[in-house]
């Protein structure tokens, strides 16, 4: 038995995650931040096996939705700091028990519901404490391939990586 073979949702995290947590802010105030287009084809990728991929995070930005929106992310969450709560919510609306769906985040608000869900993940620059509690931590940084780095041994590991990949090309 695998890890991922009984998951059937993943929800992220972004700032540190999707992003490299860093906040940038424009002469006339407006927030950017930058994603990773391999972490898009890697959500991708996931979708297009069936997976549900979610957000969950902490902050609200309009920046966040367009991003879910370019990616086909249905389910979002945002301005919630009690990850473990909204993952709850999540899997209810899901109609999925918590231990089949997986969560990715980078740090101490992440913590309990990387401890709760089926598979917690983090990411390689993600803090020592959520580190230890992880059951899978990437070998790339937030905003550096992290969410491709899991879809691919994700997908790897439940023999769907070489089908997708053919049809990609």
């Amino acid at each position: 038995m695998t890890p991922f073979k009984d998951l059937q949702a993943l929800a992220l995290d972004v700032d540190g995650v999707l992003s490299d947590g860093r906040l940038y802010y424009g002469n006339n105030g407006e927030e950017l931040k930058t994603f990773n287009i391999r972490d898009g084809l890697g959500i991708k990728l996931l979708q297009q096996a069936g997976i549900t991929v979610a957000i969950i995070t902490g902050r609200t930005s309009s920046i966040v939705a367009r991003r879910a929106q370019e990616l086909g992310i249905e389910h979002i969450i945002q301005g919630r700091e009690d990850k473990l709560s909204a993952l709850r919510e999540l899997c209810a609306q899901l109609d999925l028990t918590i231990e089949h769906v997986a969560y990715m985040g980078d740090d101490l608000p992440d913590r309990k519901a990387i401890i709760a869900a089926g598979l917690g993940a983090t990411v390689a620059d993600g803090s020592d404490d959520v580190k230890a509690v992880a059951d899978w931590c990437s070998t790339k940084a937030g905003g550096a391939g992290a969410v491709r780095d899991l879809a691919e041994i994700w997908l790897k590991t439940v023999g769907l990586w070489d089908q997708l990949v053919e049809q990609q090309a």
